[in-house]
């Protein structure tokens, strides 16, 4: 925990461009005169990408691990749980050959899965790492409090806040950067997931599986070799380079960072958040359909049954089952397809195991 002051830190942000935060925190836009204050190094300033050679990049992968998220919770009383995060601004590449800045919680897209249970408390703190160009924060769609914890977790470079909140509704919630100019932040890769389980936990299921959309908006087209700047103008005009799953193209498919496995005969239980900022996601399975969807995340409400294709909406999430009765690629998409065909959005989950010639035969 930082020992500089509240109020002498809540200077230092303004200075660097957080005029206003109190009434930014949380999903609300800011206003002409808090917009006036951003400063200018939250500002990116275009430039063609031919005149910007790709840079060398921080991370080798920005794309999470689909099935890299916490074990689900096995108690019957709610606890404190700790957790922490830092915000990270560091170049990784798109798809080869296109390199851009992004900002992630830790050095991943989307940010870490925070697992706790309704009841439990749960004590966050968030660190700007040192080096960072621009203050950050956190809004959890899970918390009741002033912003979902932005004001209380705003951070400049180098600095350190932790905030305490009790988890009292279950359900999947998206977390996301709230700070002005929180649509260039949130387009650039920071958001998340909380997911709080109801207090009987969650059914079993053989695998779970974690993604997250969004889109980039950039100069330059979607291949254009080099290094890639943010565009305010594409992003106005809802106009994206790229829409992308786990921040890259293509990036959780067997030719770029490898997919996720399941067995014919086992289930899974897929978590998706969109961090937007703007457009909807139409998310289906290709060469499947969803056995159980629970829009919005709302885990204690009734699942819709045999659902081709759910609506998640930017700043939400859903939580999706299915299961694997014949081998092959489940193919994860936003089925408004241009964005599949020409801005990079796609998923992949194979199913391994003998063919089931009497629910699928290719060659009868």
């Amino acid at each position: 925990m930082s020992s500089i002051p509240r109020s002498t830190r809540r200077r230092v942000l303004k200075a660097l461009g957080v005029g206003g935060t109190a009434a930014l925190a949380g999903c609300t836009a800011p206003s002409n005169q808090e917009a006036t204050e951003v400063s200018t190094t939250d500002r990116a300033t275009p430039q063609e990408p031919s005149m910007n050679p790709a840079k060398e990049t921080d991370v080798d992968r920005i794309a999470a691990d689909p099935t890299d998220i916490p074990e689900p919770i096995d108690r019957d009383e709610p606890e404190t749980v700790e957790v922490e995060l830092t915000t990270k601004e560091l170049v990784a590449e798109v798809e080869p050959g296109v390199t851009y800045t992004y900002m992630a919680f830790e050095d991943q897209i989307p940010g870490p899965m925070i697992r706790v249970r309704k009841g439990d408390t749960v004590e966050l703190t968030i660190t700007n790492e040192e080096g960072n160009s621009m203050p950050h924060n956190i809004d959890l769609h899970a918390v009741r409090g002033p912003g979902g914890g932005a004001e209380a977790s705003m951070v400049a470079p180098g600095e350190t806040e932790t905030f305490r909140f009790k988890a009292t509704y279950a359900g999947s919630y998206i977390y996301h950067c709230a700070v002005p100019n929180l649509d260039m932040h949130i387009s650039s890769g920071m958001f998340g997931m909380i997911l709080v389980e109801p207090e009987d936990g969650l059914p079993e299921v053989d695998h779970e599986f974690y993604f997250g959309q969004h889109e980039l908006y950039t100069t330059g087209e979607a291949g254009e070799e080099g290094h890639h700047d943010f565009d305010f103008e594409s992003m106005k005009a809802e106009d994206p380079t790229y829409v992308l799953t786990n921040g890259e193209k293509y990036a959780i498919t067997p030719d770029v960072h490898g997919s996720p496995t399941m067995q014919v005969g086992d289930t899974a239980r897929v978590y998706m958040a969109v961090g937007g900022p703007n457009l909807d996601s139409s998310f289906h399975p290709i060469g499947s359909v969803w056995d159980e969807v629970y829009p919005q995340g709302a885990i204690e409400s009734d699942p819709h049954v045999n659902v081709q294709t759910t609506p998640v909406k930017p700043g939400s999430t859903v939580i999706a089952t299915l299961h694997a009765e014949v081998p092959g690629a489940i193919k994860l998409v936003d089925h408004a397809l241009t964005r599949v065909a020409r801005k990079g959005n796609m998923a992949v989950i194979m199913r391994e195991g003998d063919e089931q010639p009497d629910v699928f035969d290719p060659e009868p």
